[in-house]
């Protein structure tokens, strides 16, 4: 039986055992990360505080009404002189008052400062979705480099837990040599050398695999429990359009879209503080009840109660304010047009962004495919060295330098086809296309 045939059992024998082990998919790492990542959850009830503020009850079109309620009870000593008769006095009178009342506030004109304010907290509600958005995206990427990462990790190990049984293979073959004089012992410390180079590469790759999946289980909110493997099979896009791609970067690009939300607030800045140079005209109204009781025997009236409804229009005009309204006003068309700049700066900035990870895009796949070849060339030459060693017209030497070859062949392929993943997902980013396609 060839070494092959030996690696192939021990992957598929390993292989059944990680059959039994839980494979999360793309699709389920990220439904995950969409309900439990802590950062999504923050960015989700900040979205909500938007909400709630850009509501009617925040609007300020409301009135406000108010409810009174008060009883006083007075205790005194009361001396009084009649026309006719003696002096009369009253010692410990007590005087009784309740009262209550309902108040109504109504602005019913304000400049229209209540109409600009309301469109501003609208457009704050869509620039926190889009913050939340701006977060997921930001979290998706994370959430794939941290996966894609366990995927090549895993395709090393295997590569590596590989590369051991064949120098564990080629140690014995070397050591049946030994016993019989075709070589001399240097050939089996080489061998034995190399097991132990291996082993230690084999361990340190695990140790590193436990660590990156306890990184992914952490952004999705450290829900799987159990070990678990990773899906390795990757589709590229290879349909993506780099015209059509970059003319949704200039349309959905979450960081174009928060300039321009940012935009539209100063513009509603500058319209609500020219409001506050007009008059505010309010309505105000009230019903009132007032009770009032009395012992006194020097009253002329022990009890009178009263209610009823009052209503009114009031004016208010802030003529002259010390300058600070007039401040205000210029410094918010100040900031006006600093938003128009950087979003201007950020459109420059974002096209050059765009195009640079287009072209790491389209290299990193050029380089995956070039590797791909390189392994074809590396396992042809390994096994021809293979037949080479077992016949003895090749050294140990050589049979190691053609595994090592094969060894960083399959570990370069491996980097090569993850970058390129990773590559294409930044690509989609910038254009506003990340949350818009299946993995």
């Amino acid at each position: 039986m060839t070494i092959r045939i030996y690696t192939t059992c021990f992957l598929v024998f390993f292989g059944i055992i990680g059959n039994a082990q839980q494979v999360l998919t793309t699709d389920e790492a990220v439904k995950l990360a969409l309900e439990h990542n802590y950062g999504i959850k923050i960015a989700n009830n900040t979205v909500e505080v938007a909400e709630n503020n850009s509501g009617i009850l925040n609007s300020g079109y409301l009135p406000t009404v108010t409810g009174n309620a008060g009883a006083t009870l007075d205790i005194q000593n009361s001396e009084g002189q009649r026309i006719e008769g003696p002096a009369v006095l009253a010692e410990g009178v007590e005087t009784r008052r309740y009262n209550a009342s309902v108040n109504l506030n109504y602005t019913l004109f304000d400049g229209l400062g209540r109409l600009y304010n309301y469109k501003r907290l609208k457009e704050e509600y869509q620039l926190s979705e889009l913050e939340a958005r701006e977060t997921i995206e930001t979290t998706m990427l994370q959430l794939f480099s941290i996966y894609y990462s366990v995927a090549q990790l895993s395709e090393n190990t295997d590569a590596l837990e590989e590369t051991l049984i064949i120098s564990k293979d080629r140690l014995t073959r070397v050591g049946y040599q030994f016993d019989y004089g075709q070589n001399t012992k240097l050939d089996v410390l080489n061998a034995e050398v190399d097991i132990n180079n291996d082993s230690i590469d084999l361990i340190n790759i695990e140790q590193q695999l436990r660590n990156t999946k306890r990184d992914l289980n952490f952004v999705l909110g450290n829900q799987i429990i159990e070990n678990y493997n990773v899906d390795t099979t990757l589709n590229f896009l290879f349909q993506l359009n780099k015209e059509d791609l970059l003319e949704k970067t200039k349309q959905n690009n979450v960081s174009l879209l928060q300039a321009e939300k940012n935009i539209n607030i100063s513009q509603f800045d500058i319209k609500t503080n020219k409001a506050q140079f007009l008059p505010t005209i309010g309505l105000v109204g009230s019903y009132g009840w007032n009770e009032s009781a009395t012992d006194n025997p020097l009253a002329f009236i022990v009890q009178s109660t009263t209610s009823g409804l009052s209503a009114g229009v009031n004016l208010s005009w802030n003529l002259f304010d010390g300058g600070s309204t007039l401040t205000r006003d210029k410094n918010t068309k100040i900031i006006l047009e600093n938003q128009k700049l950087l979003k201007e700066q950020l459109v420059l900035d974002v096209e050059r962004n765009f195009n640079n990870s287009w072209d790491d895009y389209q290299n990193r796949l050029i380089i995956y495919q070039v590797q791909e070849n390189n392994i074809k060339t590396a396992l042809n030459n390994f096994e021809r060295t293979e037949e080479k060693f077992k016949i003895g017209q090749v050294t140990s030497i050589e049979f190691r330098l053609a595994q090592l070859n094969l060894l960083n062949a399959e570990l370069s392929r491996n980097q090569a086809k993850y970058d390129a993943k990773l590559a294409e997902l930044t690509v989609l980013q910038l254009s506003g296309e990340l949350l818009n396609v299946d993995f």
